[in-house]
């Protein structure tokens, strides 16, 4: 007999594993479309956020005209008050044969949108699920005048200002200034809507 012939035994109770989340029919077109070429995610936001030189009437818009605290450089924002900028931008993306266009919400979060006296989860909310429907609305026309490409969209959810592996706290290396938990929180509100 050789060793290629023997079939190991499994430990009693061992089950195979299984994933536990249900691939939903855009996950299967998604691997299906990545079992066929390469693909394609979109570049960096910010860069071409700039070359529109906006000013900071345009991120304040009508909503924020009288807010307490300057917004320019807030690009999350941009798809309340500026939407027309990073529709412009997802489409240039799109043409230029992004497969996956991610949401503009890189800084999407209560943390990050502390520094801008716009942590209120409701406000933090909009700008999720604007970002979200300005995203699915872009792939959208692009399949559209494009019939049988297909496009995907992807939440953005960049790094904060608060670090999860080491502590704040020389006197207390076990403290944390954000937890786990607190994070994941503000990855649900930034996925809910896409």
């Amino acid at each position: 007999m050789c060793c290629r012939d023997i079939q190991p035994s499994s430990p009693e109770g061992y089950k195979a594993w299984k994933d536990p989340i249900q691939r939903s029919p855009v996950f299967e077109q998604l691997e299906e479309l990545m079992q066929q070429r390469i693909i394609f995610i979109d570049g960096a936001m910010g860069t071409m956020i700039q070359r529109y030189k906006l000013t900071e009437a345009d991120f304040c818009g009508e909503r924020y005209a009288n807010h307490s605290h300057e917004l320019k450089g807030n690009n999350d924002i941009l798809v309340i008050t500026r939407p027309d900028v990073i529709y412009d931008i997802h489409m240039q993306y799109l043409e230029g044969g992004a497969d996956i266009i991610e949401t503009n919400t890189f800084n999407g979060t209560t943390i990050s949108q502390a520094d801008y006296e716009l942590q209120a989860p409701e406000e933090v909310f909009l700008i999720n699920k604007s970002a979200a429907e300005l995203a699915k609305k872009a792939t959208a026309a692009y399949m559209a005048a494009h019939p049988g490409e297909r496009k995907f969209v992807a939440g953005a959810v960049g790094p904060t200002n608060k670090t999860l592996s080491v502590s704040p706290s020389v006197e207390n290396p076990a403290f944390r200034g954000i937890t786990y938990d607190e994070v994941s929180r503000i990855c649900v509100v930034g996925s809910a809507s896409a």
